[in-house]
């Protein structure tokens, strides 16, 4: 056995950001560990980030092009790959023009500014993320009401968190590390957590609000009840920062009475006001929140009253509150991407880019409307896809129409590690590195003030970055790029003065923060102040003042549905095993959770002849799902908890069993179900019914 050499770089196995030490022996990586010196994981990993040594070598891992044909898959090089992709691209420009291609990615793997600068250059407004629901808009929805993403300040210790429907412990999603919260929490900080569930969060909770899932706008108008009735929020702020407060105020004494909110939501009314007393008087608070509020139909007004309960109680750009961070002087991703490159004449054929109009501010489109376009050839024909790190026929609402439209493209093209459901579907398959196979200045387009060296310790196979694809690719589609990868880093770190060999060993950059930059120059929006009532939406023609849209699939929009589906769908239950439909094949994980649950209340669970382990039908009227029974206290007899993302790799057959577990054969992906404004899919709370799976 050879020298170990230690290589500091930067994990992606979720969503980032995680200081890496990997142990590479003989140039294969033989161990990871977290990087003590990391400035925000502080030597902290997750289980999907140890376990990446067993994604990188797995042996179904894919490490070489392919291309199917009437035989199956079978291998071929990397010209042949790129330029027959290139050549089926620009036969469907010359005939339906670049519109008619989508371009789509999943969470991402960091190459969000490539992916959109590949997009923005081939000419298709048609770019489809997960953004329509996750990040993306929460971004949207902050940018047009305070101008900015405010993240909660865990560094200067808050006194007091709302844990709003996010445990950052098993995620660490985005801005956001487990560790760093829990070191808050150790500190003595006062914890309200808002869940549905009973967790290990709730359960040291100071105050467990147990809400209806998809009535957190509700909710927070409840807050914001007892803080005006009760005079708690801080008078000078609102007077000097806070445009549409009175009209605000109106909405939220006639609309929104604690008796009225506890009816919604079933929080009863005390438990209300003392959440709300207790985030609206203990200095400095912060309030985390989670994509269980975007995937909603409420998911731009729940962001824009979060926004308005962190600005009413002078916690917004406070020490310890929420706070806009300063990042370091890189250039930004939206300058990368091109964005200018896409003329005005194709930003006009955006899909529902006039029915959405907040979501195509954001440059992205709903997948409904790449879907209906694919299948009914509406409002103009969509011939051709490339979708990288993505498997939508998993993770994506409506699965069964998903799956249909993808089989009718008449070319498809798949970056990843592995054949998922939806990479079976492909033409052409271009085999991803994984960030242990990546140089990049990452965390670029976050908004927690920082960057990150993530540096390419070994290659494994044919494998590219995704970096190095869109950029080749892009290239033989007559686009502009820089030569290589690490001279397109160059230019990112310009500004900066510094060159990628010279970042690469410094690790990471810092902006240089400051608090209260309002009272220099307000906030970045038409009105320089905190918008409740919004001057961008008004235009649009949308309600101005956020409210609570009661969920389109409940017992209370749709009592005639309640007989034959009496629950709750809480779906997209998250594990610290599985990043969305990832990990179902590695074995350290799999062998932790080995198969999808769904949580049932006991009385449910014997109202149904269920027991524990057994499994479970669940249905609704889009189709039905089967998981393993895990009965649970900690959640309402009317509700039923199920993970999402499940297929099967060790399946044979070219599905993978995608339609057998997947909850996303029961989510609706109808536009009346949408967030009106953003295009958000309203994933997580639909009606179900259960029953036991008599052939198992």
């Amino acid at each position: 056995m050879g020298e170990v050499m230690k290589m500091k770089t930067v994990c992606r196995s979720c969503h980032g950001g995680c200081g890496v030490i990997a142990h590479v022996n003989g140039g294969k990586v033989v161990k990871v560990e977290g990087d003590p010196d990391s400035p925000i994981s502080h030597g902290a990993m997750c289980t999907k980030g140890l376990a990446i040594t067993q994604v990188a070598y797995h042996p179904d891992r894919v490490l070489h092009p392919m291309k199917k044909t009437d035989k199956g898959w079978h291998r071929i090089s990397w010209d042949e790959a790129l330029d027959t992709t290139a050549a089926r691209f620009s036969e469907v420009i010359d005939k339906y023009g670049p519109e008619a291609i989508i371009v789509g990615q999943g969470t991402g793997r960091d190459y969000e500014s490539h992916f959109s600068r590949f997009g923005n250059l081939l000419g298709t407004p048609n770019i489809l993320t997960a953004g329509h629901m996750c990040y993306l808009s929460r971004t949207g929805a902050t940018l047009i009401t305070c101008g900015n993403l405010p993240v909660c300040d865990y560094e200067n210790n808050p006194e007091c968190i709302v844990m709003w429907a996010v445990n950052p412990l098993w995620t660490n999603p985005d801005e956001y590390k487990g560790v760093n919260f829990w070191r808050a929490y150790e500190k003595g900080a006062k914890l309200i957590v808002i869940d549905p569930r009973k967790d290990f969060l709730s359960k040291r909770a100071d105050l467990w609000l147990q809400v209806r899932p998809g009535t957190d706008a509700a909710l927070a108008m409840g807050f914001f009840n007892v803080i005006i009735e009760e005079e708690l929020y801080d008078r000078d702020f609102v007077l000097a920062h806070v445009h549409g407060w009175d009209a605000f105020v109106e909405r939220v004494k006639m609309d929104y009475p604690l008796k009225r909110v506890e009816e919604i939501t079933w929080v009863q009314q005390d438990l209300i006001r003392k959440a709300a007393r207790l985030y609206a008087t203990t200095k400095p608070a912060g309030i985390h929140w989670g994509v269980p509020t975007e995937q909603t139909n409420n998911c731009t007004d729940f962001t824009r009253i979060a926004v308005g309960l962190m600005a009413a109680t002078g916690n917004l750009d406070a020490p310890g509150g929420n706070v806009f961070h300063v990042p370091p002087p890189v250039r930004k991703v939206s300058e990368f991407s091109a964005h200018k490159a896409l003329s005005a004449e194709q930003q006009q054929k955006r899909l529902g880019g006039e029915q959405y109009k907040l979501g195509a501010r954001m440059t992205f489109i709903t997948p409904k409307c790449a879907w209906d376009a694919i299948l009914a050839e509406k409002p103009y024909p969509v011939k051709a896809g490339y979708l990288v790190g993505t498997n939508p026929v998993v993770s994506r609402a409506n699965a069964g129409e998903v799956y249909r439209a993808l089989k009718k493209l008449d070319f498809l093209a798949i970056s990843d590690f592995f054949l998922t459901p939806t990479a079976e579907l492909a033409d052409i398959f271009l085999p991803a590195g994984t960030w242990l196979e990546q140089n990049h200045v990452s965390e670029n387009w976050k908004r927690h003030g920082y960057v990150l060296a993530r540096q390419k310790v070994v290659e494994i196979g044919e494998c590219w970055q995704d970096h190095k694809i869109f950029m080749e690719l892009g290239k033989r589609m007559g686009q502009q790029w820089w030569d290589t990868v690490e001279d397109a880093l160059g230019w990112l770190l310009e500004p900066t003065g510094l060159t990628w060999e010279q970042f690469k060993k410094i690790g990471y950059l810092r902006g240089d923060m400051r608090y209260y930059k309002y009272k220099e120059r307000g906030f970045s929006t038409p009105t320089r102040k905190v918008e409740l009532h919004s001057s961008i939406l008004d235009k649009w023609g949308f309600d101005p003042l956020p409210k609570y849209t009661e969920i389109p699939e409940s017992p209370v929009s749709r009592p005639d549905m309640v007989e034959k589906y009496p629950y709750i769908l809480n779906a997209g239950f998250r594990t610290p095993t599985f990043f969305h439909s990832a990990n179902r094949n590695i074995p350290w994980l799999r062998e932790i959770r080995p198969d999808p649950i769904v949580e049932i209340h006991p009385e449910t669970a014997a109202h149904h002849g269920i027991e524990e382990g057994d499994w479970v039908w669940i249905e609704s009227p889009r189709g039905r799902a089967k998981e393993r029974a895990k009965l649970n206290d900690g959640i309402d007899p009317r509700v039923i908890v199920a993970e999402h993302g499940w297929w099967y790799p060790e399946m044979n057959s070219p599905d993978h069993g995608w339609d057998i577990s997947n909850i996303n054969m029961l989510t609706d992906n109808s536009h009346e179900s949408m967030d009106p404004v953003m295009g958000a899919t309203n994933l997580r709370v639909l009606l179900c019914n259960i029953s036991p799976c008599e052939d198992e």
